[in-house]
């Protein structure tokens, strides 16, 4: 009774997770208001309020919730590829807001800009910035790490700070293509991420494949 109990009550958080982020998504969190979620997901602003101390923290969590899932949809879907170098480029076409229809990744890009935005004058959000986007770092690093133990990589800087340098290109031209820049469209991020990293880890960029690949 106990564990079904913890289930129902598990379940609930997940549901006001996802309201959450959507809402947020929508509005912008200047124009959410708890009673917003809480018609959104059909529970009671106090039930928010019992699960999550504040709208800041309901942000993060919302945020760290969306990245859990992508990071396990994204390990299951990169450790069915042997290339590194496909790992790579699959990445980074995960990383394109609006790329691949089934990895839009709006809402949590979204919701990062809304960490960046206030993490920058509240320390305890910034703490939380950092442990997210060291998380995302590594994951590039791990690869390049990869693909130079199989011998496909060859040996050059230092894997973690190649993991900085494309995460950091990676971030930035997606906040322009989510502002709809003329000329940072979801495909042109892709053309110079990719370049980007050619260049840096030291292989050969080959003929673009379709963004509605599926890897078999």
């Amino acid at each position: 009774m106990a564990r079904t109990r913890h289930k129902q009550q598990k379940d609930r958080h997940q549901e006001i997770l996802d309201a959450a982020a959507r809402v947020i998504t929508d509005r912008g969190l200047a124009e959410t208001r708890i009673q917003d979620i809480a018609e959104r997901c059909g529970v009671s602003p106090g039930l928010i309020l019992y699960y999550f101390e504040s709208k800041d923290r309901l942000l993060v969590e919302a945020l760290t919730y969306a990245n859990d899932k992508y990071y396990l949809e994204q390990s299951r879907e990169l450790r069915r590829i042997p290339s590194a170098r496909r790992q790579l480029e699959r990445l980074i076409e995960l990383s394109v807001p609006g790329l691949l229809d089934r990895y839009e990744r709006l809402e949590e890009w979204a919701l990062w800009l809304e960490i960046w935005v206030r993490a920058l004058r509240d320390p305890s959000l910034a703490r939380e910035r950092e442990v997210l986007d060291r998380r995302w770092r590594q994951s590039i690093a791990d690869i390049i790490r990869h693909g130079r133990e199989t011998g496909e990589f060859p040996d050059g800087p230092d894997a973690d700070e190649l993991g900085l340098e494309l995460g950091a290109l990676i971030d930035g031209l997606a906040v322009q293509v989510l502002l709809n820049d003329t000329v940072v469209t979801p495909e042109r991020m892709k053309e110079v991420c990719m370049r980007v990293a050619a260049r840096l880890v030291g292989f050969a960029v080959e003929p673009a494949s379709s963004a509605g690949d599926t890897i078999s």
